[in-house]
Formats: structure tokens, C-alpha cells, sequence
């Protein structure tokens, strides 16, 4: 059974009445800047054992009646595709994706922004797209210079230009598909255009990572800096809230960077800043919620781990610069990690030296590590996510749940007619052959009702994973990681 770390009804209380009193501080109306993900922050969930992936939404879900959504994308990201890494899809997509969750539970969708906007035609299409499907879009655009001529940004030739968004609740999230999209230049130009109106409002901000009330570091904090390697954040200690209060707090690089700008833009909008620190800003209760600190510590030096396997593995696909890994490995080293503290690392290595060929292992919830190794039949994945139900419905090793004679029809199909080189069944052939037995033998039936116990469990290969097994996997919210190199010395991998 995993152990929990974190209270995370008590954050779900605490955060809500947090951004409440932020409300009321300004007069009535906030515009929130929301960072990363609402719908599926499992980074949150694995380095805070007991936080729910959606506990932002719940969140949300207390203050619907107050609450309206802004989507925020960048133009830019638009015309060049970028995608969203863990989910494979486009941000124009994500932005609908979101559009689609939000309205799924109840909280209203009042706009959409094109950020960055000057002409693309790509974002045209988009906007055009958006409004035949009844969506209001503003555009707001490049501001020469920003963030440093202050005079030019705040006046009309500045966030002037920029398309006044119309809003009707009390709370404004503004949120986005990812990082870079213009969220804090969006609630910025906001606060212009309120101010102009005479409407009294506020902006504060929204971030789980880093913790500003736990050490620099904390294996937490150090996890964040592990997610975000391809952004250089860095942690840091905020010397404006050490001044302004005597106390150290954590913030990140580019908000302390940024925060004389950002004053002398409150400044010029309100007459004063509010702020005397971009820890003032922020209104996360997640420090204050956690129950276990050894747990959350424990949890958060395996997501480092993951983070280095992750990285480099993309860089050996092309994805990211040599560098990144180099970066990974300083933060392991700089609290002491090491690969050893995610047994199934090297469960899996043993068991591919043994057998001289690629192979998995899984760690159960009480601790077993269950590993697979390739055959004629099954790729390591496969082998080793049957054993692991086995072990889970206390079904004897012996039993074989598929039989040969299900197997190389399914086998036939890929290579003679579906153009695949592997016979060998990936992880969602096997569940879907395994289904089908599961119809007339009663010990199949029980390996299918094992499944969801492997949420949250350890995984390893001793090879880069096919994008089917890791797509899989990611389904079954099982935790897996890769050495970084390919099975054969092919240069194409799908």
C-alpha cells in the first residue's frame, strides 16, 4: 500500500479559502494566474503521496459560482505545432481538450486569448475555428521591448493595444496549455484596461512548485527544478521577501527576475505596488498540507530519479540537448541520489544480463518486484505486466492466462497483413487478448481485476520502450522508466 504524505482535503479547504481572502484583499475581483496542470498534475501526486491529480479542479469546483476560465495560447505555438510532451497532442488541440474538461465539470469557459498575435495565419485559422464553435477570442500582441520599457507597456500604445477581454465573475483564471503562453501579461493587461474603467482588481499567482515554505533543498523543491530542466528554472531564495519580513522563503528564478518589473508596473497601474515580494504573490497551501515529511521526501527523490531517465532517454530520441542530462545528474548529486533507491532499476538490469536480452521489472504495492523478460511471444513489458497480475490475483506462475493458440493468430495479423516486422505482442495486445480470455476463464477474469492496483507502481526496462508500451503504461498510471538506448541499432524508432 502506498504511503501517504499529504492531507489533501485539507488543501483542497485551505487553498479555497486562501484565494478567497486574495478577493477580497483587492476590492472583489481577482485575476489568478494558474501554473501548471489542472486536470492531471501527476508530478504532484507522485512527489506529494495523497495529492489527487485533480485536487486543482476540486479545488475550483468550491468557487464555481465565482469563477471563470480564460485560455491562454500563444500564437506562436500555434503556427509551429508545439506539442504538449506528456499527452502528444498540439496546444490548439489541448486548448479544446481543456475547453471540453472544464465545461465536463461545471465551470464556465468565458474566453480565449491569442497571445503573441501578429498575423499568423495559423492562429487565424484557429480564432476562426474557436468562434464558429461559439467561443469568444481576444488578441493581444507583441509589446517592443517587454518587460523593460515600463512607460511604453503600461499606457495606451502598450497594453492599450491589446483586446479588453470581458469578464463577469469575481475570480478570473487564467490558465494555458503550457509555459510561455503570455499568462501573467495577460492578467497584466488586464489590470490596465480594469484600472482605465475604474474597476477595482487584483492579480496574484498560482503555483504548486517550488514550495515557497519548505527548504531549497527539499527533495520537493529539487524535483521541480528535475521537471522543468529544459526551462532553466532554477530555485532560489527570495531576497525580497528576506528584506521586506526577515523570513527565507523559496521562489524561482524568472518570478524573483522579474518581480522589479512587475512592481514598477503595479506602480504605475494602481499607484502602489501590493506586493513587496513575489512570495506575496503566490497563494499555495501546499507546504502547510503536508503530513509526512519523510514520505514526501522519499517519493520526491524517486521522481528525480524518473526525471533523469526521462530526459535521458529524450535526448538519445534527439529531443533535448546533452546538457539537460548533465543538469540531471548535478541535481541528483547535489542531495545524494542515486538510481539504487528505485529497486526495479536494478531488478531489471540483473534479470536482462541474465537472460542476455531486454527485460522489465515491476515493483508491486507490497514491495515484490516482478520482472519479464522478452520471448518469442511477448515483448519484456508484456511478459512482465502478466506476471505482475499473476502476483496480484495470487494466480500460480505456471498458469498461462493466454494461450499460444490466441496469441499467433493476433501475431499473424501484424506481420502478414498490418506491416509489422515484431511479432512479438505489445502491452495492449496482450490486455485485450487477456480480456477476451477473461469472457470464459475464470483465472483471466482475475488478472483483468488486478489492473487498477497497479496505479502508482514502480516499472523499469532495460530498453527505450516502443511509444505503445509507454502509451499504455501512462494509461495504467504506472511510474516507468528506461535506460537510455534502443533494443536494436535501427537509427528509425517509431
Amino acid at each position: 500500500m502506498q504511503l501517504i504524505g499529504f492531507d489533501n482535503d485539507k488543501y483542497v479547504r485551505m487553498q479555497s479559502e486562501k484565494i478567497r481572502e486574495r478577493i477580497d484583499f483587492f476590492g472583489g475581483k481577482l485575476y489568478l494566474e494558474f501554473g501548471g496542470k489542472l486536470f492531471d498534475d501527476y508530478h504532484a501526486s507522485r512527489v506529494l503521496p495523497g495529492f489527487q491529480p485533480d485536487s486543482k479542479v476540486r479545488m475550483l469546483m468550491e468557487m464555481k459560482d465565482d469563477a471563470e476560465i480564460v485560455i491562454v495560447i500563444s500564437a506562436d505555438d500555434i503556427e509551429r505545432n508545439k506539442r504538449r510532451g506528456d499527452l502528444g497532442i498540439t496546444y490548439d488541440e489541448d486548448t479544446l481538450r481543456l475547453i471540453d474538461a472544464f465545461r465536463g465539470c461545471g465551470l464556465y469557459v468565458g474566453s480565449v486569448v491569442l497571445t503573441h498575435f501578429r498575423g499568423q495565419s495559423a492562429a487565424e485559422k484557429f480564432q476562426l475555428r474557436l468562434e464558429q464553435l461559439g467561443l469568444k477570442v481576444y488578441r493581444h500582441f507583441i509589446i517592443p521591448d517587454y518587460p523593460d520599457d515600463i512607460q511604453l507597456i503600461v499606457s495606451d500604445d502598450g497594453f492599450g493595444k491589446n483586446d479588453y477581454i470581458e469578464t463577469t465573475r469575481s475570480l478570473v483564471v487564467v490558465t494555458a496549455p503550457g509555459p510561455g503562453s503570455g499568462k501573467m501579461a495577460t492578467c497584466l493587461s488586464q489590470l490596465y484596461h480594469e484600472n482605465k474603467r475604474g474597476v477595482r482588481a487584483g492579480y496574484a499567482k498560482f503555483e504548486t512548485f517550488p514550495i515557497w515554505n519548505l527548504a531549497l533543498s527539499h527533495p520537493v523543491n529539487i524535483a521541480y527544478e528535475a521537471a522543468t530542466v529544459d526551462l532553466d528554472d532554477v530555485n532560489m531564495i527570495d531576497p525580497y521577501h528576506l528584506e521586506a519580513y526577515g523570513v527565507t522563503t523559496v521562489n524561482y528564478n524568472r518570478d524573483i527576475e522579474i518581480f522589479p518589473v512587475l512592481n514598477a508596473m503595479f506602480e504605475r497601474i494602481y499607484g502602489h505596488s501590493p506586493y513587496k515580494s513575489p512570495t506575496d504573490m503566490g497563494v499555495n497551501m501546499a507546504g502547510n498540507c503536508i503530513s509526512d515529511d519523510a514520505v514526501c521526501r522519499a517519493a520526491a527523490r524517486r521522481e528525480i530519479i524518473r526525471r533523469y531517465y526521462e530526459t535521458a532517454c529524450s535526448q538519445i530520441r534527439g529531443f533535448c540537448d546533452p546538457a539537460e542530462v548533465h543538469r540531471q545528474e548535478l541535481l541528483m548529486k547535489r542531495i545524494g541520489v542515486t538510481i539504487y533507491e528505485r529497486p526495479v532499476i536494478q531488478a531489471a538490469l540483473d534479470r536482462a544480463e541474465a537472460t542476455d536480452g531486454p527485460a522489465a521489472a515491476l515493483e508491486l504495492p507490497d514491495g515484490r518486484i516482478i520482472t519479464g523478460r522478452t520471448t518469442d511471444l511477448l515483448g519484456a513489458m508484456s511478459a512482465c505486466l502478466l506476471n505482475a497480475l499473476k502476483a496480484l490475483g495470487n494466480i500460480p506462475d505456471e498458469v498461462t492466462l493466454i494461450s499460444p493458440e490466441i496469441i499467433e493468430p493476433i501475431q499473424h495479423l501484424k506481420v502478414s497483413h498490418l506491416g509489422n516486422r515484431n511479432p512479438r505482442l505489445h502491452t495492449d495486445e496482450v490486455l485485450i487478448a487477456l480480456s477476451i480470455c477473461a469472457v470464459t476463464d475464470p483465472k483471466a477474469e482475475i488478472a483483468m481485476q488486478q489492473l487498477e492496483k497497479l496505479a502508482g507502481c514502480e516499472a523499469h526496462s532495460s530498453v527505450i520502450l516502443s511509444g505503445v508500451d509507454e502509451h499504455t503504461f501512462r494509461k495504467l498510471k504506472v511510474n516507468v522508466t528506461c535506460e537510455p538506448h534502443f533494443e536494436n541499432q535501427k537509427l528509425y524508432h517509431k
